[in-house]
This record gives structure tokens, C-alpha cells and sequence, in this order.
């Protein structure tokens, strides 16, 4: 089996970034954990690579198709994934690579039961100081190669939401 690169986001609020296009050139899958809040962006992503995406609390249902649903279950390339909004829906599931956003801060944890937790932050509105970011998975054999947060630049002023997001 050949190495899979695997991008994901959350939380862009249907402002894509060039760097954030740029960064996802080239990979084999896209995951998003909801929080898109845009058909544009759903096609243009779509367009990059495959896409598996789960609502969130800014998305409407049937906006995005029958299969983008509140928690997306799926299996690529040997692995389960669980992809989710909220963190503490991904209690009691079983998966290999649970995929969960919303607080706009970044994580990778591993479970004692071996399975990995990522929360990519978010590219657009980030909630930490590691600014914008997103996440990435190398696959490979039916197990996780590698996972990593990426730091992106910050982009221009956003606007309402720099400011609206800044205290948090």
C-alpha cells in the first residue's frame, strides 16, 4: 500500500485562504469537521481531492448532500474515522481517527485504546497562539504514519471576525 496524505480542517467560515489552498495541493483526502458555511467552498475543496465532511453548528443540513450528516463514519485506507463537530460526540465510538473542531484551538492526542484525536484549529479564526492552522495525516498500511498541526501565516485582516474571535 502506497503512503495517503490526509488534510484536515474545521472552522473555515467559507474563507479559504490562498495558503490554505496552497497547503492542501496534492493531498489524497480532505476531512472537514464541520463549520464551512459555504457551497463555494465545499466545491472548491471537493475539486482539490476527495472531501468528507461533517456539519457544524453554522451549517445547515442537505446543504452539502445526503451524506454530510452531524457525525460522518467512514473507512480509508484500512483506518475508521469518526468526524464530528463536537469533541464529546466522539464518546463512546469506535474508531481509529476521530476528526472534531469547533473550539478553533488545535490538538492531537492518542487514546489509551491506540486511536487518534486531532482537532485542526482553524485556519480562518484561530483561538490560540499558534494563529492558523490546520491538520495533516500520513497514512500508510492501515495505520497512522504521521500527524501533525500546521502553522499557516497569518492572512490579511478578516475583518468582523479577527475582532470577534479575538478575546477568545
Amino acid at each position: 500500500m502506497a503512503r495517503k496524505r490526509i488534510d484536515v480542517l474545521s472552522d473555515t467560515h467559507g474563507r479559504l485562504s490562498r495558503e490554505v489552498l496552497d497547503a492542501i495541493d496534492g493531498c489524497d483526502l480532505i476531512v472537514h469537521a464541520g463549520d464551512i458555511t459555504s457551497e463555494d467552498d465545499f466545491i472548491t475543496l471537493g475539486a482539490i481531492a476527495p472531501l468528507r465532511l461533517c456539519l457544524g453548528n453554522n451549517d445547515w443540513a442537505g446543504e452539502y448532500g445526503a451524506d454530510v450528516t452531524r457525525k460522518v463514519r467512514f473507512e480509508y485506507e484500512g483506518l475508521q474515522f469518526c468526524v464530528t463537530h463536537y469533541q464529546q460526540n466522539l464518546t463512546g465510538e469506535r474508531f481509529d481517527v476521530g476528526v472534531f473542531g469547533h473550539t478553533h484551538v488545535p490538538e492531537t492526542r492518542a487514546l489509551n485504546s491506540g486511536a487518534l484525536m486531532i482537532n485542526p484549529g482553524s485556519p480562518t479564526f484561530p483561538r490560540s497562539q499558534a494563529g492558523p492552522t490546520m491538520g495533516r495525516l500520513v497514512v500508510e498500511g492501515g495505520r497512522v504514519v504521521s500527524s501533525e498541526i500546521i502553522r499557516l501565516a497569518p492572512d490579511e485582516d478578516r475583518g468582523w471576525g479577527r475582532s470577534f474571535f479575538a478575546g477568545w
